[in-house]
């Protein structure tokens, strides 16, 4: 019996843990609040070519534009929110008829001051001569690497700043998501006291 830790003296612990802690745990749901809301409606962008299935009211399945948010918005994102981030280029290559790259964006989180990051992955496929084969690489259009190397990146960052909530896009193309509730209990402080 005396090796065993009472739920009153778990409690406790957490109680002292979330005390010594309790500035970070609200700066942490300050910041969760703000990364996981939508971004402004008029930011959205519709993609020209790409398309996603949803699913209607009455249950049809339909094609629609598929929603992005452009890359001036996310780098404003960055800039805004954490003040000090970088692009770090992992690895770039070429796949089939495209070219790749992956990316890390390192931020400085503000609410704990450590820098943090998250990877990403773009692709962009090669232009080649109308009508050809985008298998025949002889078609390539003169240019088209330096085209695809950036806009590849460009995907690239996006994608690693999907990880970092709904503000960055994480959810737009998601038929489902749950919709993240502040923990008033952490903002609020005074109700793990009680």
């Amino acid at each position: 019996m005396d090796n065993q830790i009472t739920k009153t003296e778990k409690e406790l612990k957490v109680i002292d843990l979330l005390e010594s802690n309790i500035e970070l745990y609200k700066n942490a749901e300050k910041q969760n609040v703000v990364l996981n809301t939508p971004p402004p409606q008029k930011w959205i962008a519709k993609h020209p070519y790409i398309k996603k299935e949803i699913t209607t009211e009455s249950g049809q399945r339909i094609k629609v534009p598929y929603d992005y948010l452009p890359i001036d918005k996310v780098e404003y994102l960055l800039k805004k929110i954490f003040k000090f981030y970088r692009i770090e280029i992992l690895r770039e290559g070429t796949s089939f008829n495209g070219v790749y790259v992956v990316v890390r964006v390192h931020y400085l989180n503000p609410s704990d001051g450590q820098w943090s990051f998250h990877d990403g992955i773009g692709s962009m496929q090669l232009q080649t001569a109308k009508g050809t084969s985008p298998a025949d690489l002889a078609n390539i259009n003169n240019g088209a690497l330096s085209m695809a190397f950036p806009a590849a990146k460009t995907v690239a960052i996006k994608d690693a700043c999907d990880h970092l909530g709904d503000i960055f896009g994480a959810n737009l193309n998601r038929e489902q998501s749950l919709i993240y509730k502040a923990d008033t209990e952490t903002l609020n402080h005074g109700e793990y006291l009680d």
